[in-house]
């Protein structure tokens, strides 16, 4: 069950909701969206329905939600949700491109990288000061210092940041630089890392595990709204299927579907699921075609350099077609491309 706050709805009126949910043995957890503040009940539903929240001052509606995964349903938010990061918005109505070096590597790779993604129309720069690899000799980011490195590009360029975070113990370190914090496909998962960056203060895009089903996926962000934040972006960047020509398989249909049972915004990493740069067009293309509320896309001035992903990164004549591709095809699906 959800209490749906009013738009005008004081401090003093949700936290009333809380007090009463709580005297009556339950549990309620509050998140502030954009637009409006949820309370997400969790106890004896039937117990909570003798309590006419309704009638408390400040209380818009009151929902029984029937799926697990309360406060991302449509089911209690039925207009899609607008994610701002550093104020460029994600969402209906728009395409996001998101772009920048996988690993940040150096200054100097950094905001070449930064500079060729925001000549191809890219709003957000992402890049990694932290890296979970497969392989514990592969590179694992600069830490501390990439953020640094990250907080000069952005002062630089004017983009606001999206990098990774690992660990539920540098959340804070990398929310003091981050305007978007990232969780990975190996950690969507990580409860305690979900709970950490659910209180952080910043948006968070969540990735798909590459093992998990779209409720999973769509459960993991329940932890992160369940901590106070609603401002999350989904990221399908792929699963892991039995087909070996590409790094992973895009499963393209889970853009409909997940925009069908969350309120959320939903975007597409071609650039992780297909791990050749000969595919990161056509499956911007699809992305785009489909609905993706935006993409993430891997960009690197030297790729045959690169200490990550350098086969799947775009160089400057992809990036003139990418450009093409994010200005031209949009308006087709009734979208325009985020400015900065």
């Amino acid at each position: 069950m959800v209490v749906v706050m009013a738009a005008e709805a004081s401090e003093a009126d949700v936290q009333a909701v809380v007090t009463l949910v709580e005297t009556a043995g339950g549990e309620a957890f509050v998140s502030r969206g954009v637009s409006r503040t949820v309370v997400g009940l969790v106890g004896d539903v039937e117990r909570f329905g003798t309590l006419n929240l309704r009638g408390l001052p400040g209380v818009r509606d009151v929902i029984r939600i029937s799926v697990p995964y309360k406060l991302v349903s449509r089911e209690n938010h039925p207009q899609r949700s607008v994610v701002r990061v550093g104020g460029v918005p994600i969402g209906p109505d728009t395409m996001t491109l998101i772009a920048g070096p996988c690993a940040v590597e150096t200054p100097e790779q950094t905001l070449g990288a930064a500079q060729m993604a925001q000549a191809a129309g890219a709003t957000l720069l992402r890049g990694g000061a932290f890296k979970p690899r497969t392989s514990p000799y592969a590179f694992q980011g600069l830490g501390e210092k990439g953020l640094r490195i990250l907080a000069e590009v952005r002062e630089e360029t004017g983009m606001p940041i999206v990098t990774e975070v690992v660990d539920a113990r540098d959340v804070e370190l990398v929310a003091s630089y981050a305007d978007m914090l990232q969780v990975g496909t190996r950690n969507m998962q990580n409860f305690a890392l979900l709970q950490a960056v659910g209180g952080a203060g910043r948006p968070v895009m969540l990735k798909r595990g590459f093992n998990a089903t779209i409720e999973e996926w769509l459960m993991a962000a329940e932890y992160i709204a369940q901590r106070g934040n609603l401002d999350i972006v989904l990221c399908e960047r792929g699963i892991r299927t039995f087909e070996k020509a590409t790094r992973n398989t895009l499963d393209i249909s889970a853009v409909p579907v997940a925009q069908k049972l969350s309120h959320l915004p939903v975007i597409i990493d071609p650039s992780h699921s297909g791990g050749h740069r000969e595919l990161v067009l056509p499956l911007t293309r699809a992305a785009i075609a489909v609905g993706a509320d935006g993409v993430i896309i891997d960009v690197h001035p030297h790729p045959e350099q690169a200490l990550c992903d350098g086969p799947q990164a775009l160089v400057n004549g992809d990036l003139r077609e990418l450009a093409k591709t994010v200005r031209e095809l949009p308006p087709l699906v009734n979208r325009v491309l985020t400015q900065a």
